[in-house]
């Protein structure tokens, strides 16, 4: 099976792309969902988190207080640390399950959306990756417009994230969301057919000879490792 990485930058349509490929029954696990159900109550997630922060990050109802959370670790660079080691490994766990689960349901491929899939390092573990892209001055205007922000505050959040211009250079696949809604759909319908095609026919090989996908994996990471080499040089030349 193809597992497919759809990230891009805030403000460029990433959550858009998710929404068609969803509609287009395009199977799609979103990080940002698993993220808020491995700290749901009864979780191992949120039992950790309240062992080393205290019940005062819980609200009446036993969920997590996340505006509290966010003030106590925004600025304890220590305490961030901490609750990322708690949520991210049951994160990727989580998406670890849902890609099998999806493998075992014979699907041919599936779409992880995660907002951080360059920055953390992820990304060399799926056999393709997807940017949602925009210019970077439609990026500035669609962020100032959605939250209702002025040209400096927006161009700051911009300069605090890897600059979409530089997310493109890892992508195997690029949709461009500088256009209409239309446009876009017209995008993603063509994504759709080439992953169609990446998928090829050796998805159900490797359902039916696990085997196979197993080395299919390993030197899909032992490309992505060489890719990564040679990106590094080309960044730094």
């Amino acid at each position: 099976m193809l597992v497919v990485g759809l990230t891009g930058g805030i403000a460029t349509g990433k959550s858009s792309v998710s929404n068609l490929l969803k509609a287009k029954g395009i199977p799609l696990i979103d990080a940002d969902v698993l993220a808020r159900q491995v700290v749901a109550p009864g979780t191992t997630g949120l039992r950790k988190i309240v062992a080393f922060f205290g019940k005062e990050i819980l609200l009446p109802d036993g969920s997590l207080d996340r505006k509290k959370l966010g003030s106590i670790i925004f600025n304890d660079e220590a305490k961030r640390r901490k609750l990322n080691s708690i949520v991210h490994p049951a994160v990727r766990r989580a998406m670890l399950w849902a890609v099998v689960n999806n493998w075992l349901s014979g699907r041919r491929f599936c779409v992880l959306d995660v907002p951080l899939l360059i920055e953390s390092g992820l990304w060399r573990f799926y056999g393709k990756i997807v940017v949602v892209f925009c210019s970077p001055e439609v990026q500035l205007e669609r962020l100032m417009k959605r939250d209702n922000s002025s040209a400096e505050d927006a161009s700051a959040r911009l300069n605090s994230q890897l600059p979409i211009t530089d997310k493109i250079l890892y992508a195997d696949h690029v949709v461009d969301n500088s256009g209409s809604p239309e446009d876009l759909e017209g995008h993603v319908n063509e994504l759709v057919r080439v992953l169609k095609r990446d998928s090829g026919w050796s998805w159900r090989l490797s359902w039916l000879f696990p085997p196979y996908g197993v080395l299919s994996a390993l030197l899909t990471l032992v490309w992505r490792a060489a890719f990564h080499k040679s990106l590094e040089k080309r960044k730094n030349s």
